[in-house]
Parts: structure tokens; C-alpha cells; sequence
């Protein structure tokens, strides 16, 4: 396989490591937006994250906590931000599930954008019947 993050997994490309179990990895982002970057990935490839097993994500999420208040600590950060991208529409450039977590201070210039509008008329429900007959 040629996915950079399943080679870090393996070993075959230097990482700095911050936490590793038998499911997850976590380490520095090499291309920072912020001090203390981190990227949190599953060990097992999965290129979307809807593609997750529930015992998978349930062991990424269960150390999102713990990654946060270390890095908080450590950055003294006044918050962060937790994103991740599926697909590359949606900015995703490594083909494996990976979440950022990245410290923030007030007036860090990294800005946030979050372009909210509003629903037409009766297109709220629409959406809401439509998401409703796809959920298995």
C-alpha cells in the first residue's frame, strides 16, 4: 500500500510520536498550522470515515479527551479544534481517516470560516425525510 500514514503506522517513515495502543496512533503534523499539531489516526486503513468499524472510531474517540488536555496543558492553549476531512472536496489529502487537533489562542490569525444560512421554505424537513430514508 502506498498511504504515508500506513507507512508511519509500520515504522517505515520517522513519526514523532505522541500516543500509540493497538488501534490508534497519534502524532506531530509535520506541516503545522499551529505548535503541537497533532494528527490522531486509525491504524487500520480506512480511506473514509464512514467506512469505520463502530469499535474503530470508538477507540479514536476514546482518546480525544486525554490527547486534548495534554495538548492544552502543554501549548497553553485557550481552546482547539478538532476537524476532520472525508473526501477531497472536503480537504482531505492523505487517503487514510485522520482527525487534526490543533491548539488555538485568541488572535492566532488562523481564523474559522462557518458561512451559515438559512432554509427555504419547507427544505429543513425535506432534508430531514431524505437523511431519515437513508439511515440503516
Amino acid at each position: 500500500m502506498d498511504c504515508i500514514f500506513c507507512k508511519i503506522i509500520a515504522g517505515e517513515i520517522p513519526s514523532l510520536k505522541i500516543y500509540e495502543d493497538e488501534k490508534v496512533l497519534s502524532f506531530l503534523d509535520i506541516g503545522p498550522v499551529a505548535d503541537g499539531h497533532l494528527l490522531i489516526v486509525p491504524k487500520k486503513h480506512y480511506e473514509r470515515l464512514d467506512q469505520m468499524s463502530s469499535e474503530d472510531i470508538t477507540a479514536v474517540a476514546g482518546v480525544l479527551p486525554r490527547l486534548a488536555d495534554a495538548l492544552v496543558r502543554a501549548t497553553g492553549a485557550e481552546g482547539y479544534n478538532l476537524l476532520q476531512n472525508t473526501g477531497s472536496c472536503a480537504g482531505q489529502v492523505v487517503p487514510h481517516v485522520h482527525f487534526h487537533l490543533i491548539p488555538r489562542v485568541s488572535g492566532d490569525g488562523l481564523g474559522y470560516r462557518w458561512p451559515a444560512k438559512k432554509y427555504p421554505e419547507g427544505k429543513d424537513k425535506e432534508m430531514q425525510q431524505k437523511i431519515l430514508s437513508e439511515l440503516k
